[in-house]
């Protein structure tokens, strides 16, 4: 990225917001999803981890040095999951990407993703720390993972969707998530029905596939949303003075 294209950015009419997402397999690949549906402009930084995440120059902007972190066109840091998806689908209400607080829709939202976020997602974390800590997943640790998949597979119904006919934010999130699978191997997918439908279906979504092109940095075109790609040294130019 130049010089150049970062003084654009800065002079950008519109402001867009800065996700900053984690590689590889990171799970603001969810993130990514939910801003191309969302469809309005929006920007990205690479951030490798283990490397750029546990940085001083990063913990600027997250102190816990985790990724996703969002950097809201007034400089606003939104960091975990659950709060950026819910911060995006606020933004596509009309598009049923998030509904209005305070209705049965927006409870039934939070409930999927505050599941996605502890018992997925939890599950495949001693995955994760043996796989960093050189070790070999124990046959309990897979079994967390299989029954977090079958609460999903109840949970989400008889609908395309996890919350029925219409995708949402949960969708996006669950997309960056249930991959895992396909890298530790634990389960056959096909064991849980509706969730393989589901995931099946969104490897087939033109987001999903703009993110993975992007996360392996491939030419992709995606919804036009994305309008620009910043280092972390650039976004962090960016900050609001004193942060």
């Amino acid at each position: 990225m130049t010089t150049q294209n970062t003084t654009a950015a800065k002079a950008n009419v519109t402001p867009a917001p800065i996700l900053f997402y984690g590689v590889p397999e990171g799970c603001s690949f969810g993130s990514i999803v939910a801003l191309e549906w969302l469809g309005k402009p929006y920007r990205l930084s690479r951030i490798e981890m283990p490397e750029q995440v546990s940085s001083e120059a990063y913990r600027r902007l997250n102190p816990l040095g985790e990724t996703p972190t969002l950097m809201t066109p007034q400089g606003q840091l939104i960091s975990e999951s659950m709060a950026i998806q819910n911060h995006i689908a606020a933004q596509g209400i009309d598009s049923g990407l998030g509904f209005a607080q305070g209705t049965p829709e927006f409870d039934r939202l939070n409930q999927m993703l505050a599941f996605l976020n502890t018992s997925f997602f939890g599950a495949f974390s001693p995955l994760w720390y043996a796989l960093e800590h050189t070790a070999e997943g124990s046959a309990e640790q897979q079994l967390l993972v299989a029954h977090a998949h079958a609460k999903l597979e109840q949970l989400i119904g008889d609908g395309p969707w996890l919350l029925g006919l219409q995708r949402s934010a949960a969708d996006a999130y669950f997309a960056g998530i249930a991959r895992w699978n396909d890298f530790h191997r634990v389960l056959k997918r096909s064991d849980y029905p509706r969730l393989d439908a589901l995931y099946r279906r969104l490897q087939q979504d033109p987001a999903v596939q703009f993110a993975h092109a992007i996360e392996a940095q491939q030419p992709t075109q995606g919804s036009g949303a994305l309008v620009d790609q910043l280092s972390l040294e650039q976004a962090l130019e960016l900050l609001p003075a004193g942060r």
